[in-house]
């Protein structure tokens, strides 16, 4: 296992004057924030992504996300998992449908379940009075209260199709991604792209390693498929921001 990172050693680089940003924010309800995180945080959390992270594969089956084991996808018969394959290969063409690793950091949190892995206490910061506060004052929203967080793995094949976030009763304010890929080039895929109303992409991000991206919800949105070529996989923490309710 890789050593924690205390809560304490993860700030936000004292250039981003929030301030500053909140006026890019509101012209089109996104950022792109390069070099968010002390680099050694960046890199220490990047190595336990790889080496100490207990993946699962996130599928939308039917009408929800679930996280399978990947012990149990192998144990699967040889004509099972061509149709599961075959399933969400229709459904990715004719509509939502995803696809790549992830483990819930707030959901083991939150259960009392800590190991150790520096994505908790990654969480513990998204948490932490000083991000909050922060992100108010980049939105220019004083509604932000809590921060889910969940490590997101996509390797060659892996994709998200376009969605906007909404979820009824979840409280969604704003998505974040933060990206922790060494290496990564467009050409790759697993670009952030921001879709408008006409269907053609208005913006994309590409995963840059120690960049944060926030932007509002809803918001159309999708992951672009990785090419069987990429390099490395595109690792990232995701999750939404969320007030303390509706009414909030």
């Amino acid at each position: 296992m890789s050593g924690p990172v205390a809560p304490g050693e993860i700030t936000i680089a004292p250039g981003l004057d929030p301030l500053r940003l909140q006026p890019i924010f509101r012209r089109t309800r996104r950022l792109h924030i390069p070099d968010v995180l002390p680099g050694q945080t960046a890199a220490a959390i990047c190595q336990a992504l790889i080496r100490d992270t207990p993946w699962k594969r996130s599928l939308f089956l039917g009408d929800r996300g679930v996280a399978l084991d990947f012990d149990e996808l192998a144990a699967m018969p040889a004509d099972a998992r061509a149709r599961l394959d075959q399933g969400l290969a229709q459904r990715a063409r004719d509509g939502f449908q995803y696809a790549f690793d992830s483990w819930s950091v707030s959901d083991e949190v939150e259960a009392g379940r800590r190991t150790g892995h520096p994505a908790e206490s990654f969480y513990d910061f998204l948490n932490a009075p000083a991000f909050l506060q922060w992100v108010r004052a980049v939105t220019g929203d004083d509604r932000p209260r809590y921060c889910d967080a969940q490590c997101t793995r996509f390797n060659p094949g892996d994709y998200l199709n376009g969605h906007t976030d909404e979820a009824e009763g979840k409280n969604r304010l704003y998505a974040y991604v933060m990206n922790l890929t060494p290496k990564w080039t467009v050409d790759w895929g697993g670009v952030l792209l921001f879709i408008d109303q006409d269907g053609h992409v208005a913006e994309g991000y590409t995963p840059a390693f120690n960049a944060l991206n926030i932007f509002e919800v809803p918001q159309p949105h999708s992951v672009s498929i990785v090419a069987p070529f990429a390099g490395t996989s595109r690792l990232a923490i995701t999750g939404w921001i969320r007030s303390a309710g509706p009414d909030a």
